[in-house]
């Protein structure tokens, strides 16, 4: 499936980033491995957890850039040689290298990663800057500040 989104990105300023991310995922779609849950847990904090049967601590990596994290899985190829030469009837448990690459919001952080019964769980979390929460501004009575710095010192005596 394919998204024209040339008319949008004629229209907007700085959504850039968005579309560049739907016209990749799009693109991306296909690929479903391995599986993975999304999970809001609270208001500000999130969890992916991935199905990494098979998978040990030492050949997965988790890398957090700036609004992307990449988890990465590369099977170690001594331990799998030892696998060739065994006489399977069915190989159902995929040991291949995967990557899986999730574009993260503005100030959002990996707060935990472990590795638990093939399942790798990835908590994240929403920190907003004291700087950049919204904050109340006090409304006071009188002239404003720009009239009392503009008035010149006779009138400031006189007042």
């Amino acid at each position: 499936m394919r998204f024209d989104l040339t008319p949008y990105r004629r229209s907007t300023i700085g959504f850039d980033r968005l579309f560049d991310m739907i016209e990749a995922n799009a693109r991306g779609a296909s690929e479903n491995y391995p599986p993975f849950n999304l999970e809001r847990v609270a208001d500000d904090r999130y969890r992916i957890t991935l199905a990494v049967a098979g998978f040990s601590r030492e050949e997965i990596e988790i890398t957090a850039q700036q609004n992307l994290l990449l988890v990465a899985g590369k099977k170690d190829e001594a331990r799998n040689n030892g696998q060739d030469n065994a006489n399977f009837l069915h190989v159902g448990i995929a040991t291949r290298s995967f990557e899986r690459r999730f574009e993260l919001a503005d100030f959002v952080f990996v707060e935990d990663a472990r590795l638990v019964d093939g399942l790798l769980v990835i908590d994240l979390v929403r920190e907003v800057p004291d700087a950049m929460k919204p904050k109340k501004v006090a409304i006071r009575t009188g002239a404003p500040l720009a009239a009392v710095e503009n008035r010149t010192d006779d009138e400031a005596q006189a007042a």
